[in-house]
């Protein structure tokens, strides 16, 4: 039986990112606790995984930043809230909560957002775009860093009668679960990758922009290789370049220049990443610019590997420096040259170690169970 509690979540498009994957998750967590689950979006691969008798789909241009398209949506999104009696509205980015905000305030249900990401501003119009993060009757921050981010940016919006906290992104341990992953798999992935197994295998996932840091990770490899004097460790740059060509070009350049080809490939996709994390000994993650919350951090830990990330964002929140990975100088080749050698020289009872405390870490604090609880009971306590 359903209670009163109906929860209408929007977003851009369901791909395969942190805001994504959450609103996929808290959208098949409310049926199982009572509740009714509706998502709003323009499309993307995720839809295809959608359970389509628990979770009611409704797609519209949500992802349009034209104002015309903005203020269409909100028309139709009162449209959905009043057919459907929605309780409240969940925006997960700035162009449908501009909609949303309209939208609720005409149907007086309650809305709430979660702040992604460190939207950038370099203007004031801009600025005031992003502050519709903030107007809603319930501000959700995915990280202490994204917390305090929206107070030191957006002070002049937010409203002390409105609530304001911080629930922590998950992940599935259960998916991301290296006890899962059968030998025969690795062995049929590692083929494809055409990559032998004698070596350790150092993995870099992300979609290739140059925020990721990918520039310096290959610096850093060309250290490495100077230092150890021998190709020490197979690399896989995993990620699409999303149309970004010139950037891998350059990066395929880099590698050539340092002489790295024997030992990069670049992969421009992986369909079972929990399997690319199982063949991995090393996990890089080398953002330049802070990761609001940082899943590739997290997703490592979850599955026993070693990750090495800047000390910058969420990566300082998810990971327990020299227990659960290594931190180093973000934008310092040199800094990662040397946590590179650390990590492939350390022998197998430590990295087995980290491995073990990685996993607790994830387990006990950004497991996604944990995430769509709080969720679903700061939902309650709006509607009470």
């Amino acid at each position: 039986m359903s209670s009163n509690i109906k929860v209408l979540q929007v977003i851009p498009k369901l791909g395969y990112g942190g805001a994504e994957t959450g609103c996929y998750d808290i959208a098949h967590y409310l049926p199982e606790n009572n509740s009714q689950s509706f998502i709003v979006t323009s499309g993307g691969e995720l839809i295809k995984f959608i359970d389509k008798k628990k979770v009611k789909l409704i797609k519209l241009p949500v992802h349009s930043k034209n104002p015309l398209l903005i203020f269409f949506n909100a028309i139709i999104l009162i449209g959905v809230i009043l057919f459907y009696n929605i309780s409240i509205v969940h925006a997960r980015s700035r162009a449908p909560a501009w909609s949303c905000l309209l939208a609720t305030k005409m149907t007086r249900r309650k809305f709430v957002t979660t702040f992604h990401g460190t939207y950038n501003f370099s203007s004031k119009m801009k600025k005031f775009y992003n502050s519709v993060m903030v107007r809603s009757d319930l501000i959700i921050a995915g990280s202490n860093f994204i917390f305090s981010h929206i107070k030191e940016n957006y002070s002049e919006f937010l409203n002390s009668k409105k609530k304001f906290l911080v629930i922590f992104r998950g992940i599935n341990v259960d998916y991301f679960d290296p006890s899962t992953k059968l030998e025969s798999e690795e062995k049929s992935l590692l083929k494809k990758w055409e990559i032998d197994k004698e070596k350790k295998i150092i993995l870099m996932p992300g979609r290739l922009t140059t925020w990721k840091g990918h520039e310096i990770f290959i610096e850093a490899l060309n250290l490495v290789k100077i230092d150890l004097g021998y190709e020490a460790f197979h690399v896989v740059i995993l990620g699409s370049d999303q149309g970004r060509d010139l950037y891998k070009k350059k990066l395929v350049r880099m590698s050539e220049q340092y002489r790295l080809t024997n030992q990069i490939k670049f992969i421009d996709n992986c369909k079972d990443m929990a399997l690319a994390y199982k063949v991995s000994d090393i996990v890089v993650s080398a953002s330049i610019e802070p990761e609001a919350f940082g899943r590739v951090a997290v997703e490592a830990q979850s599955m026993e590997k070693l990750i090495i990330a800047s000390n910058i964002g969420g990566s300082n929140e998810t990971i327990i420096n020299e227990k659960t990975g290594l931190l180093f100088e973000t934008g310092d080749a040199s800094s990662l040259s040397k946590k590179i050698i650390r990590a492939v020289t350390m022998d197998e009872t430590t990295l087995k170690l980290i491995g073990t405390e990685g996993r607790k870490n994830i387990v006990k604090k950004f497991n996604v169970e944990k995430m769509c609880f709080s969720t679903y009971s700061e939902y309650k306590r709006l509607l009470n």
